[in-house]
């Protein structure tokens, strides 16, 4: 009888004291985890960053640490609580997250054009990440993951701005029209684009006292220049530089191996008419527009090899052997429609056109399960809102398969073919735009911020992951995985 009643003690002994010990430790963490990073205060491992807008009404801002193990955004022994990241205090939305877990940081950058740097190992914002801060609101911001630098494209101001944060300097070129900045991981690469022409520019930096090129648009500072911006493309018999295959140029993204920049002509989708109405993306070795190639005449010889047709471009991504563009096209009944092209590298030519989400596409990435990702934002005025069919914004493609499909799955009029987890305006078929996309890597699913709320998907087949306990208190702006072993998991 003592015998029972002592292992009865034990028992209940070891239940209550299951979370010190004696039973499944759901945190168990080694010293330091992968690239000698400190297990953080939240002692989550699978971290996804959330960047939230209007977290306490209109102006608020806020960071908060979602579990991406367990789908659930507290400590499994404190069910009600949160993790924000300490030190965020902006009073401005959230723009974006560059996200850097191989350097265990990141930076967030704001609406206001204030910056914020965020330890991943403390889980603690720190601001004024410029100093001197940008002297103007970015409408197209890099920063490389050594911190060094930041790009800023301010298409209000017309200004290049590069803030160089060793020296505490802004160096601020004149260039109307600027409005997004294209950058390859090393900075080795930075391209400047302007709004509704087809200029691409590209930085040189010089070597001390050296003399700055014949054709740079801008130098500075004037009086001892250190960097130049200078045309990408053919000098013209009357002196100027452009390259007639670039048709209303939107960004430019590079090979894993960094030799070629895939310089993407949006064409018609962005106010291109006549000639400029062709999308194209146009394959150019980098090692002619690299920021320390300075021309040996002023004959400038364009760096594009490969010109390749496309139904629509705004986005792109590669994994060295095939190239996927993105972007939208216009039919007969004047809407837009969504197209994936796909492009084997081996022959240069689309080899399948898919149909994908319809909307202005901004997000790409590799996932688990040979898939790949598609964002996209305002879907529902395109071609698929037209024809009443699912015009959500997501797009999974089975790289294998060579199938897409729109995520959620849905059929607009149907009693039963709705959004599993409606958002606050409760439309039974549309989730909003999509502006956050993160891959979790090795756990089957991405993460998104999706018509301003968290939802999260099955890499596997597409479907929705419960996200009751993902849900967040204001609107989700960007999300990014904070324990990848890569920087380009999102």
């Amino acid at each position: 009888m003592e015998s029972a009643r002592t292992g009865f003690v034990l028992l209940l002994l070891c239940a209550t004291a299951l979370l010190a010990g004696c039973g499944d430790r759901p945190y168990k963490t080694t010293q330091y985890l992968y690239a000698g990073r400190p297990v953080p205060p939240s002692k989550l491992t699978k971290r996804v960053l959330t960047a939230i807008a209007n977290t306490g009404g209109a102006g608020s801002a806020g960071l908060e640490i979602l579990d991406a193990s367990r789908d659930i955004r507290f400590n499994v022994y404190t069910p009600n609580s949160i993790f924000p990241v300490s030190g965020f205090s902006a009073s401005s939305a959230p723009v974006s997250i560059f996200n850097f877990p191989e350097q265990t940081a990141g930076v967030v950058y704001t609406a206001d054009g204030s910056s914020y740097t965020v330890n991943y190992g403390t889980e603690a914002a720190s601001g004024a990440t410029f100093n001197p801060a940008l002297p103007s609101v970015s409408s197209g911001i890099q920063i490389p993951s050594d911190l060094a630098f930041g790009y800023s494209a301010e298409e209000v101001a017309g200004q290049f701005v590069i803030a160089d944060r060793t020296a505490g300097f802004n160096y601020v070129f004149s260039l109307p029209g600027a409005f997004r900045v294209a950058m390859n991981p090393a900075h080795t690469v930075v391209l400047v684009l302007t709004r509704n022409n087809d200029s691409v520019y590209r930085l040189l930096r010089l070597n001390t006292a050296q003399t700055p090129p014949a054709g740079a648009t801008n130098c500075q500072p004037i009086t001892q220049p250190v960097y130049c911006i200078l045309p990408v493309g053919n000098s013209q018999a009357d002196g100027t530089v452009s390259d007639p295959s670039f048709h209303r140029p939107q960004n430019a993204y590079f090979s894993p191996d960094g030799s070629q920049a895939y310089i993407l002509s949006c064409g018609r989708e962005c106010g291109g008419t006549g000639a400029d109405a062709a999308p194209a993306v146009h394959l150019a070795n980098t090692d002619t527009i690299r920021t320390d190639a300075y021309p040996t005449s002023a004959t400038y010889t364009t760096p594009v090899v490969n010109t390749i047709p496309v139904a629509g471009a705004t986005v792109a991504i590669s994994d060295g052997n095939t190239l996927y563009v993105a972007g939208q096209q216009l039919l007969t009944d004047n809407h837009f429609s969504g197209v994936l092209s796909v492009i084997p590298l081996a022959s240069k030519t689309v080899s399948t056109a898919l149909n994908i989400s319809d909307g202005t596409h901004t997000k790409m990435l590799f996932a688990d399960d040979n898939t790949l990702w598609i964002g996209s934002q305002n879907c529902a005025s395109g071609e698929r809102a037209f024809r009443a069919q699912n015009d959500n914004c997501l797009t999974r493609l089975d790289i294998s398969a060579v199938t897409a499909s729109i995520v959620p799955a849905v059929t607009p009029g149907s009693s039963t073919a709705t959004v599993p987890y409606p958002n606050e305006n409760l439309d039974p078929y549309y989730y909003g735009s999509l502006t956050g996309l993160c891959w979790v890597e090795g756990l089957h699913k991405v993460y998104t911020a999706y018509g301003g709320q968290v939802h999260a998907f099955n890499t596997v087949d597409g479907s929705e992951i419960n996200n009751s306990n993902i849900t967040i208190q204001g609107t989700a702006i960007d999300v990014s995985y904070m324990d990848a072993t890569t920087n380009v998991a999102n």
